[in-house]
């Protein structure tokens, strides 16, 4: 059990514990789940978009590529910029062009006008999301156990959430889940204004390739590697999926709202058990290997098959989500922020990738072959944990001196 503040068990309600929190942490909290909800509130909306603007599944799909391309090219810009203007104006600044953003995508008249609004909303949530977790750790009371668990808990309800707001907006008009966001975010905006204090700036400035030159270190070239090839898999089932599915914005949010709540419950709470019993490398291996096995089945099941293998792929991904994230942290010595940068700058290019591909492999062959393409790339993110598996040992062992687990939770330690 790791020592000092840190050992207080998260979930107890006493001071320091995960519901006794500064006020700033719930407002970073509570925006935080906006900002993940964001990533999803497109997927039950897609067919509609596609029908209202009279645009193929392909043309609609950019409007993943275009948010996560952007995405990605800003983690190298995020830490530069939060390490000299501090975590608040970054989370502010990063909020205030979601507000911009998510507004104007909800006027958009064409395809190209929707794409380039998504767009800025990716760097406006790349800066913010970037930045959250550290600005709640640093507020958090009762160490980083409690505010870490708070923002996985953070991710994982944004993430079931943001279907389930797309389709209850959605329904009226694919518009409203857009001009719904805008005003959450807004809300988050007012929120964090009020009740977070501004931070310090760090004492050395990030360069804007420190990122790209913590690559260089093998054990975090290799998880992002990995993490490229497993988002591939990841992003075809958020992005392809809703049009295999063909279902009502109701229907196909409740669907997703099920699948971001396993996926909530498989990255908080299942992951940190199966990590202490089994390892990291294996319970990573072995969920890439049957997040294949569940793709292969939604692609050439029935419709009933479908729905259930893209409920049960939240399970995975939410393994694989909490594994690759203490990868990516602890397999270097970069510094935290530096690491993750690294690291984000890679997977999410996969996440850009992916809702492009699978459409125009479904255009050059059949609508089974997106998923088993996406299938292989999930069994190589697991070769590449089995062949470099020497280099990412460095995290099995340098884990346990930061964190252990307690209860089965994970706790971190400073």
């Amino acid at each position: 059990m790791a020592t000092g503040e840190d050992s207080t068990d998260p979930f107890d309600a006493g001071a320091g514990g995960l519901l006794r929190q500064p006020k700033a942490v719930w407002a970073t909290a509570g925006a935080s789940v906006v900002a993940f909800m964001g990533i999803g509130l497109v997927d039950p909306i897609l067919p509609s978009i596609a029908q209202g603007l009279d645009a193929t599944a392909s043309q609609v799909s950019l409007l993943f590529t275009s948010y996560f391309l952007i995405t990605a090219i800003a983690m190298l810009v995020t830490g530069f910029v939060s390490s000299r203007i501090g975590g608040r104006k970054t989370l502010l600044l990063g909020l205030a062009l979601v507000v911009v953003f998510a507004g104007l995508a909800g006027t958009s008249d064409s395809v190209a006008e929707l794409v380039g609004f998504r767009a800025g909303w990716g760097l406006g949530n790349a800066l913010f999301v970037s930045t959250a977790l550290a600005v709640i750790v640093g507020a958090a009371a009762g160490g980083s156990a409690a505010a870490i668990l708070l923002y996985e808990s953070a991710l994982g309800l944004g993430m079931a959430c943001g279907p389930l707001l797309g389709a209850l907006l959605g329904d009226a008009s694919w518009r409203y889940p857009f001009f719904g966001t805008a005003f959450l975010m807004a809300v988050g905006f007012l929120c964090i204004t009020v009740f977070l204090k501004e931070q310090p700036v760090p004492a050395r400035r990030t360069g804007l390739l420190d990122p790209l030159r913590a690559l260089g270190h093998g054990g975090l070239a290799s998880a992002a590697a990995s993490s490229f090839f497993y988002n591939y898999t990841f992003f075809t089932v958020l992005a392809f999926t809703p049009f295999v599915l063909d279902m009502t914005p109701y229907k196909s949010g409740a669907v997703f709202f099920a699948w971001g709540v396993l996926l909530a419950v498989f990255s908080v709470f299942v992951a940190p058990r199966l990590q202490a019993r089994c390892g990291s490398l294996k319970v990573l291996g072995g969920s890439l290997v049957l997040l294949a096995a569940d793709v292969l089945a939604l692609g050439y099941g029935s419709h009933t098959t479908a729905i259930v293998c893209t409920v049960l792929s939240g399970a995975f991904i939410g393994v694989n989500n909490t594994v690759y994230t203490e990868l990516a942290l602890g397999v270097s010595d970069a510094p935290r922020p530096v690491a993750s940068a690294g690291y984000n700058f890679v997977r999410w290019f996969a996440a850009a990738a992916a809702p492009f591909f699978a459409p125009k492999i479904e255009e050059w062959s059949d609508i089974h072959m997106p998923f088993v393409v996406a299938a292989i790339t999930a069994v190589l993110g697991a070769a590449v944990v089995v062949v470099r598996r020497a280099s990412l040992t460095h995290e099995a062992t340098e884990l346990e001196p930061r964190h252990a687990t307690e209860d089965g939770v994970t706790v971190f330690a400073n």
